[in-house]
């Protein structure tokens, strides 16, 4: 998967929607060439979700929620909340991870191409105030590449790979 950056004079939605699909192509990067036994191995003793699957089935339901969940009528099926967060991977292998996460962030595209930036969420849940377009895709960079992280040290520390 290609990393593009966003032109340097593009408009405000391709910076934004250019920068998250830096990050989303970056997990690939990261994940790309692991074996697929170390996808699994837990290496914090107080975080055993903390995997390299674990991040990536996260991060799929962290777009699911965010996206099809702030807009449920544009979603491709019915919206539905994992109260885990997505960290559980239910014994899928990695492979099928990055899939499943590729194919939420192709319905994030969609669902955000047909909405201005101002647009507020259609379903907000309860304990929170409602928030924009703008604000999903910002916190979404954010998200990412604070998983990101996670998945530099998690690579690192399993089979030694680094890089951006």
């Amino acid at each position: 998967m290609e990393r593009i950056f966003p032109a340097g004079a593009a408009d405000e939605r391709e910076v934004l929607t250019g920068f998250l699909d830096w990050q989303r192509a970056t997990v690939h990067r990261k994940v790309d060439g692991l074996p697929v036994e170390l996808a699994d191995r837990a290496l914090l003793e107080t975080s055993p979700r903390m995997t390299v699957a674990g991040v990536v089935s996260h991060l799929r339901q962290t777009e699911h929620d965010w996206f099809a969940g702030s807009f449920p009528s544009l979603a491709d099926e019915p919206f539905e909340r994992d109260q885990d967060g997505g960290w559980a991977t239910g014994g899928r292998v990695i492979a099928d991870l990055l899939s499943g996460y590729d194919a939420e962030c192709g319905q994030s595209r969609r669902i955000v191409a047909r909405l201005p930036l101002d647009t507020m969420q259609h379903f907000t849940p309860p304990q929170f105030a409602p928030v924009s377009v703008r604000w999903i895709l910002t916190h979404m960079i954010e998200e990412t590449a604070r998983h990101l992280g996670h998945l530099d040290i998690l690579r690192e520390q399993l089979d030694g790979a680094r890089g951006y």
